[in-house]
């Protein structure tokens, strides 16, 4: 579904409220030229309790963490930003929703030097399903593991959720998907499994569960460390800080990605070769099934993970 298809008509920018198709910016604007902008991908979900923002405050403190690297002074704080997002949606009067804020250097010169640039902010919100189709979330998705390598953080923070770092991202993606996968899996410099484009990736092994540590080049997900959290919880072994080689992918009893907008999804085919007997296997479906049970019900012991937005 494109945008011209939702029910959205405002984007906060700058500290204000404007209208959709008014949310510009120049086009020799430095983030658009360089890349040098940073952001969050969060979801609102409609729980049992009313809307609620899913680890906002780890979304938020990400944000600022990412933009330390690249000095880039935030003029905001994440109260308002807090403040700013859920006016947004209560305006929108969302239920449910994708949530993108995004900082950047803005137009003033056009040197690689930002030093003149001033920092602009903005936020959008918008109806966003299941990011690689509903189907996919019980069936599986078929991946290729990418020709294109993710960078190292010797060469570019690693840590810090980068816009001009998701050409990588795209030219994996689309490689994938012009060889008819649904996705694609990155691998470092060392050649071991890094993550997707934009999720991280799960292997499980005789009920033991296995992902990248952050020294194999990935992003630090915020789904991640909830689905570490949940499947701890019921009682898994889960070893976060490994090096995962690419003939492990195709002897892994089960795979599953992970992300804000992937959620929980099963892997079901790497490079044709099929993992496990082809469908979703019984540790990802439980962990993925204790996911929406949190997200849907926003329980008491998980309160601490929910940003409650009212739109009555």
């Amino acid at each position: 579904m494109g945008f011209d298809e939702m029910d959205v008509d405002t984007i906060w920018m700058d500290g204000e409220f404007v209208d959709w198709d008014e949310a510009q910016v120049h086009v020799l604007t430095h983030g658009l030229h360089y890349g040098s902008g940073v952001f969050e991908g969060a979801r609102c979900y409609e729980t049992e309790k009313g809307p609620a923002l899913f680890r906002w405050e780890e979304h938020l403190e990400r944000l600022f963490q990412s933009a330390k690297p690249y000095e880039m002074d935030i003029d905001f704080t994440k109260e308002e930003l807090t403040e700013a997002t859920k006016e947004l949606i209560q305006r929108q009067e969302l239920p449910s929703c994708y949530v993108r804020p995004i900082a950047y250097y803005g137009y003033n010169s056009l040197g690689v030097s930002p030093k003149d640039c001033p920092t602009r902010t903005a936020i959008a919100v918008w109806p966003w399903g299941a990011y690689l189709g509903e189907d996919a979330l019980e069936n599986g998705i078929d991946v290729m593991i990418s020709s294109w390598r993710k960078h190292a953080s010797s060469q570019i923070p690693t840590n810090a959720k980068t816009s001009g770092l998701y050409v990588n991202s795209m030219l994996a993606g689309e490689e994938a998907r012009r060889n008819g996968y649904a996705e694609a899996i990155v691998l470092n410099k060392e050649g071991n499994v890094a993550e997707g484009p934009g999720e991280n990736v799960f292997l499980v092994r005789d009920d033991e569960i296995y992902t990248p540590g952050l020294s194999e080049s990935i992003l630090d997900g915020i789904t991640r460390d909830s689905v570490i959290t949940i499947a701890e919880e019921l009682g898994y072994t889960v070893h976060d800080n490994v090096s995962i080689s690419r003939g492990e992918l195709n002897t892994a009893d089960e795979l599953f990605f992970t992300g804000s907008a992937a959620e929980v999804t099963p892997i079901r085919k790497v490079d044709n070769v099929v993992i496990g007997d082809g469908s979703r296997g019984p540790v990802t479906e439980e962990i993925q099934q204790k996911f929406f049970e949190i997200v849907e019900e926003a329980p008491d012991e998980y309160a601490e993970w929910f940003e409650f937005v009212d739109i009555e």
